[in-house]
């Protein structure tokens, strides 16, 4: 996994443009969410503080089992949604042609993580070229430290 870069640099800058990453949620919201296909997700939660319903858009960054997805805060612990769901871990995700969802937030662990990230880079080597040091731009620590967490609907949560 490489260092940063100028090309990472630059797209974690551009991740900070709150117009530029809020945009997609319109999508979901006119409910053409699945246009952005099963790479992207919608995740709802709930403010830690005000109880008040949140969204935003994630890369799906694996799929470990049917209807379970894994996601990423590519910030780390400063994200917002991360936060929220660890104070909150029920959540509601719309991804491709389902719609809200629930579902639990489960934090990954370190070795899940790094493994999950191994095998993203495997399969999307191009993806993985501007994500890997876009993420170590953005995250200023070892990609092991990622906050990762696997969405699982409600029923299949606490059953392996």
């Amino acid at each position: 996994m490489r260092g940063r870069t100028r090309w990472g640099d630059l797209a974690a800058r551009l991740l900070t443009w709150r117009a530029l990453v809020r945009a997609p949620i319109w999508l979901y919201r006119l409910r053409i969410g699945f246009l952005l296909g099963q790479r992207m997700l919608l995740l709802e939660h709930r403010g830690r503080r005000s109880g008040v319903a949140r969204y935003t858009v994630l890369e799906v960054i694996d799929r470990p089992r049917p209807g379970r997805y894994v996601v990423a805060a590519g910030f780390g612990h400063r994200a917002q949604w991360c936060r929220n769901v660890l104070a909150d871990p029920r959540v509601r995700i719309s991804v491709g042609f389902r719609r809200e969802v629930p579902a639990r937030a489960v934090p990954l662990s370190r070795a899940d993580v790094e493994a999950t990230l191994a095998r993203y880079a495997e399969l999307h080597p191009g993806a993985w070229s501007v994500l890997g040091p876009t993420l170590q731009s953005a995250l200023d620590a070892p990609l092991s430290e990622l906050p990762m967490f696997e969405l699982c609907p409600d029923q299949s949560c606490f059953a392996s």
